[in-house]
């Protein structure tokens, strides 16, 4: 569920189908009715198990540091539907929502679509009618059977690969990297990331089929302590200060910076190494190791790696602090590998229910915790608002929704207070 879609879909009655149907069919059909809104528009498309959010957010950084109206479509929500859509960090306006449904309705689009289809078809139909000078699209899942796979983009971006929606994209990182591969289109540019070897071949392979220049980090770009290098150009950047925290994130901003490059020359715009240094040290994600209030972060750690990359993150930047985590996942997720990562780390862990029809009981999280410090609570707020000593954190993890939730009731709180 989007929360918030269904405000719109009642209002103009568009019906659409919240089940996942992977496949192409429906939105090309949508889109033809719509009259082809993502033709001629400068794409930018990242695909991954890990870190899309971050690229894709180091990216828009830089490329509206150097002038460029900047549309971005992402999942899942911070708060709401409107968060998805956004132009220049802006998100859509509930009266831009309704004049786009409107179109939508008018074009017969009421029972074509899943729900994540009817938003793809908003998001492009928004770019073009603010005509952005570069679109940033996330792949909901997988990506050749993506809703968003439709668009032919100027540089493909793949930051990660690990088993993630086993059901529908295979429980093997071959099978998941061939629908990541997906987005790779026949001359464009791909920047990947630091991918398993199973995984990269395939993507590798993939490239020299659509005959798809690879830049792959640690080869043909990397990041030393604060450097960017280059070798297929020979361009440096020193001085790379940065506010997200962590190893991978300083592998994400290289990414970006990367696949900057390949725009820049797509859109012939001139590369100013100053508008990176600024956009980078301001560059910013909520949910990931966000600080919310004074120490406690939100970091949706979903899956095992990305659980890993936190670990390594509290290892690496708060060595001394006793760790408390607050916990609530999907029962589709591996939830026993990512509470292995945790608590190697942890103090205390702290489980907790929260609305999503696919949330995991926090009893059941709790009988597979192999901590001793571990406790199961209805409601968390009020210890997440309790002061805390100086040598504590707490780090509320796990599912995306459960940080929408909480971050919704947080604001909620400020504007009673």
């Amino acid at each position: 569920m989007i929360p918030g879609l269904d405000r719109y879909k009642e209002a103009w009655q568009v019906e659409s189908d919240r089940e996942i149907k992977p496949g192409l069919h429906a939105m090309r059909e949508a889109l033809l009715l719509l009259g082809q809104p993502h033709h001629n528009m400068p794409f930018v498309h990242l695909a991954g198990t890990n870190g899309k959010g971050s690229t894709l957010t180091f990216i828009e950084r830089i490329a509206r540091s150097h002038g460029l109206k900047v549309g971005k479509f992402m999942s899942p929500c911070i708060v709401d539907v409107h968060d998805q859509i956004q132009i220049n960090g802006e998100p859509i306006h509930p009266a831009q929502m309704d004049a786009l449904f409107k179109r939508m309705a008018s074009a017969g689009l009421s029972g074509k679509l899943t729900d994540f289809e009817l938003l793809t078809c908003t998001a492009f139909l928004h770019f073009l009618h603010e005509g952005v000078d570069l679109a940033l699209i996330e792949a909901g899942m997988g990506g050749r059977e993506d809703s968003t796979n439709v668009i032919l983009p100027i540089v493909s971006v793949i930051p990660s690969i690990a088993l993630e929606h086993t059901n529908f994209l295979g429980d093997t990182l071959q099978s998941i990297a061939m629908h990541k591969a997906g987005i790779i289109k026949s001359g464009t540019p791909v920047v990947i990331g630091e991918l398993p070897e199973e995984a990269k071949l395939i993507i590798e392979q993939e490239a020299a089929f659509q005959n798809a220049e690879l830049f792959a980090i640690h080869k043909h770009f990397c990041i030393e302590d604060e450097t960017y290098s280059n070798n297929k150009t020979g361009l440096k950047i020193s001085h790379l200060k940065r506010r997200m925290l962590g190893k991978h994130q300083g592998h994400n901003m290289a990414i970006a910076i990367t696949a900057f490059l390949a725009i820049g020359e797509a859109l012939q715009k001139r590369v100013s190494i100053d508008a990176i240094r600024s956009a980078v040290s301001c560059a910013t994600v909520p949910g990931r190791f966000e600080e919310v209030l004074p120490q406690t972060f939100f970091d949706g750690a979903h899956n095992p790696a990305s659980a890993a990359k936190l670990v390594d993150t509290l290892r690496e930047s708060f060595p001394q602090k006793d760790i408390h985590f607050v916990i609530g996942m999907l029962r589709d997720k591996d939830v026993g590998a990512v509470l292995k990562h945790l608590e190697q780390v942890g103090t205390s862990y702290t489980f907790v229910d929260f609305s999503n029809e696919r949330a995991m009981p926090a009893k059941t999280m709790l009988e597979l915790s192999r901590s001793g410090n571990s406790r199961v609570t209805n409601d968390c707020l009020p210890y997440l608002l309790q002061p805390r000593e100086e040598n504590e954190l707490v780090v509320v993890t796990g599912s995306l929704y459960l940080l929408t939730e909480l971050r919704t009731r947080l604001l909620d709180n400020k504007r009673n207070m």
